[in-house]
């Protein structure tokens, strides 16, 4: 596999990426369906981990475009076509709670954090 990085291109899959690599990587999901791309990376550093990717989604053109902050283990990097799959059907991801580029929620807060991390169905990774 080649992939890419900032300053390279790797023959094999690679286990370290810079955050800047991946935005604005493709996700879709199993089915194929495009649900957006990734805007950005929200990092634990206290903890060394990633909290969240931040997927735009909806909206035409990229306008009306909502945000959504989906847990780092529900995503599976394919690194041959620069894109993740989201394991997730889409009506899931139009029931989740979403916000705007310019109305961002408290993702430190554990409440907040816990609701994504249920409605996705994962476990949240300050847990693990």
């Amino acid at each position: 596999m080649k992939y890419t990085t900032q300053h390279t291109e790797v023959e094999h899959e690679p286990r370290v990426l810079s955050a800047s690599t991946l935005s604005g990587d493709r996700v879709r999901n199993s089915e194929g369906e495009d649900l957006g791309k990734i805007e950005d990376i929200m990092l634990d550093y206290k903890n060394g981990r990633i909290a969240y990717a931040v997927l735009s989604f909806g909206g035409f053109m990229g306008l009306g475009n909502k945000l959504f902050a989906i847990p780092w283990s529900a995503l599976e990097l394919n690194t041959d076509e620069h894109k993740f799959i989201l394991n997730v059907d889409k009506e899931k991801l139009e029931t989740a709670e979403g916000f705007d580029k310019n109305n961002w929620p408290d993702m430190t807060s554990p409440e907040w954090g816990s609701r994504i991390y249920s409605h996705y169905g994962y476990r949240p990774y300050w847990e693990a």
